[in-house]
Formats: C-alpha cells, structure tokens, sequence
C-alpha cells in the first residue's frame, strides 16, 4: 500500500502540492491532469525523486526520506524519454545490466528471455541508436521489469509513441508480470487512463477528483 500523510511539497516561493492526505491500494491507479498540475511531482514522491517538504510518505511500509536505498529495491520507474534510462549498446546487454541484483545466474540468456517476451527479441544485438522511440521505451519497461520491483511507476510513457506502441505499452501497465503489485502512471494519455482502476485529477497542486478510471477521465474530458 502507498500511503501519503499530509503530505506537501514547496518549490521556491510556491506551493507544488497542497497538504495531501491519500492511500493507494488499487492495482493500476493513474494521474491525470494539464501540465504543470502536480501529478509528476505527486509520482516522484513515490520513489524519493522528489522528498516532501512536509509529511510523511510511506510506500509498503517504506519512508524514502529514511529507507531510501530499500525503497528503491521495492520500485521500478519508467521516465518519459527511455534514453534518460538506457546506458548499455544494445538491448540485451542493458537487460543483462538490470539483472544484476536478481540473483539469475544467466544474465544474458535470461534477458534474451525478457526481450524476446516484450517482442523485441529480434533487436536484442542491435545498436539502441538504431531502434525506434517506441521500441525503446518498449525496451526502458523491459529494463525496469527485470529488477522485479513491487511498485512500478511511469511518467508519461506513452508521450510521442504511435498508437500501436502506445497500445503495446498500456497493455504491459494494465497486466504486468505478477511480482507488480501496484502501477502507478502520470500521462495526459486519456485512452490509458481509461483503461485503469482508479484515477486522480490532479490540478493546481490539488486532487480534484478521485474515483474510479471512468468516472474521473470523463469528468476531466468535460473539463476541457
């Protein structure tokens, strides 16, 4: 369970996020909102990207401000742009990479495994430089898998993908690999947002509605 306990982040002479009371507990929960609201904010929260000016943030039992290294074994993060996350020449050898703290004896067999399970086999030897925006963010979640985090969060990861990727990518988010127990995503992908079990507008700092995927994504729609 993620929790937030009157929770409120400054920047500078602002406001980011209002004092915030919330728990997660649902599967794929999303955050929905125009840019600038405090949704992003809201997510690093979650993995001690950014830390709260006020209260307490707990993520399965975890504070980043004292458990920060733990907590990171615990949570995966998908960024926007994959190449902030991809560091190795190919694919197979970033996977490889991840997999280092799994324990998997085979690192390079078992990363062809992952590749080839996400439908990027093909391109395991290939130059990441070669590949397309949307196999690497493909690749960035594969990569981000592999570490078997319990919580795993995105931060728009289907900005600038077509809409097969796009659709390829949500369905990882909607029904990742059992040992996720919670999926938490930032994205203006209101098609995704749909497809979740719970959503929060977030605007101004503030959480204006929090219900269910349906009912906030089409109260923001009408918003527009």
């Amino acid at each position: 369970m993620i929790r937030l306990e009157a929770v409120r982040v400054d920047a500078e002479d602002r406001v980011v996020l209002h004092p915030l009371d919330l728990e997660l507990t649902d599967r794929f929960t999303v955050l929905v909102g125009p840019n600038g609201s405090g949704k992003s904010t809201l997510l690093r929260l979650l993995d001690g990207l950014v830390l709260p000016s006020a209260g307490r943030v707990l993520v399965d039992g975890l504070d980043p401000e004292e458990r920060l290294k733990e907590l990171r074994r615990h949570v995966g993060f998908v960024f926007t742009d994959p190449d902030a996350q991809l560091v190795m020449p190919t694919p197979v050898e970033d996977v490889a990479l991840s997999l280092r703290r799994t324990g998997v004896r085979d690192r390079t067999a078992r990363a062809r495994e992952l590749l080839a399970a996400a439908g990027l086999g093909a391109l395991a030897d290939r130059s990441v430089r070669e590949t397309s925006s949307g196999q690497r963010q493909l690749l960035a979640l594969t990569t981000v898998l592999a570490t078997e985090p319990r919580v795993l969060l995105a931060d728009e990861p289907t900005t600038l993908l077509d809409l097969r990727t796009a659709r390829r990518v949500g369905d990882v988010l909607r029904d990742p690999p059992a040992h996720v127990a919670q999926v938490v995503v930032a994205t203006h992908d209101l098609d995704l947002a749909a497809r979740a079990d719970r959503a929060l507008w977030v605007e101004d700092g503030r959480v204006r509605a929090d219900g269910t995927a349906a009912e906030v994504v089409a109260a923001y729609r009408a918003s527009a």
